[in-house]
């Protein structure tokens, strides 16, 4: 009996593991059972999911997808059916047809050429199972972080564990308070959280160029983050968080604080001019609010 019960505490532990992970850096947690094999397998899927999601890899699934017109992938197709709900949902502010405005304004933040995207796209896009096909190259990279975040999650999950993951600004339930990061690059954090929902926030501070950043609103056809940043809280999964964050921080104010409003199960806080936007719920989730 006593070496059995050895043998379980053996197992237990707490396991932490950072890695390289679209374009930020990943951090993964897992406590309790088999903590350590449970960080692993939460890397290797990471890894595997972005070497098929990453659309500047030429043998990228993404790639595949954007050069042939099609692809049968079972990832890409949730991703792009999320992308089509959310494209309604939002009346296009979030919209997944502008893979070739995504790939010009990458290449411009990293220097390799000093030209903005002057048009914006529009096509059609057929999910069919797992196979896709569209006539115009594809932006998924508002839900490929999200989406990454959600499935180490699950790799991560099991019977007597408890599990976190934060990609970036992207992040699953935490397990204790965690700091919203100012934008400013000071110390102290716009808010410290205290909730079981999804977290992520987007702002044109994390990447820019000459005043000039990845964010973009094919409404209006304009290139720029609208406020210095945006966090949403979302019940249903970190994609939903991530792609709300990214919508968010395209809007005009206005706009920005109504959608947050009509959607069941987000919260979201917009800092603009300095200025802290918060929609009713979100103080809720605020440690000591």
């Amino acid at each position: 009996m006593m070496g059995s019960l050895a043998s379980v505490y053996e197992r237990i532990g707490d396991a932490r593991r950072e890695f390289g992970c679209c374009d930020t850096t990943f951090r993964v947690q897992a406590t309790g059972i088999r903590a350590d094999a449970a960080v692993t397998e939460a890397r290797n899927t990471a890894e595997a999911l972005e070497a098929q999601l990453n659309a500047f890899d030429r043998t990228s699934a993404v790639a595949g997808l954007n050069r042939e017109g099609e692809v049968t992938n079972e990832h890409v197709a949730r991703i792009v059916r999320r992308g089509l709900e959310y494209y309604d949902r939002t009346s296009g502010a979030f919209d997944i047809h502008q893979g070739h405005v995504e790939h010009e304004l990458k290449s411009f933040l990293r220097g390799d050429t000093d030209t903005l995207p002057a048009t914006f796209d529009a096509g059609t896009v057929r999910v069919d199972g797992s196979r896709v096909v569209t006539d115009v190259e594809l932006d998924l990279n508002g839900l490929a972080k999200g989406y990454i975040v959600d499935r180490v999650r699950e790799a991560l999950a099991g019977l007597g564990r408890r599990e976190f993951v934060s990609g970036g600004g992207d992040m699953s339930p935490p397990t204790g308070p965690v700091a919203v990061e100012s934008p400013y690059g000071d110390a102290t954090p716009l808010k410290v959280l205290d909730t079981d929902w999804y977290v992520a926030t987007s702002g044109g501070y994390r990447r820019s160029r000459n005043g000039t950043d990845h964010i973009y609103d094919s409404t209006t056809e304009s290139i720029g983050a609208r406020h210095e940043s945006v966090t949403v809280l979302a019940r249903r999964d970190c994609m939903e968080a991530d792609a709300l964050a990214t919508t968010l921080a395209g809007l005009p104010l206005g706009d920005a604080k109504a959608l947050p409003t009509e959607w069941e199960g987000l919260e979201a806080l917009v800092l603009h001019e300095g200025v802290f936007h918060p929609t009713e719920g979100f103080e809720t989730h605020v440690l000591d609010a």
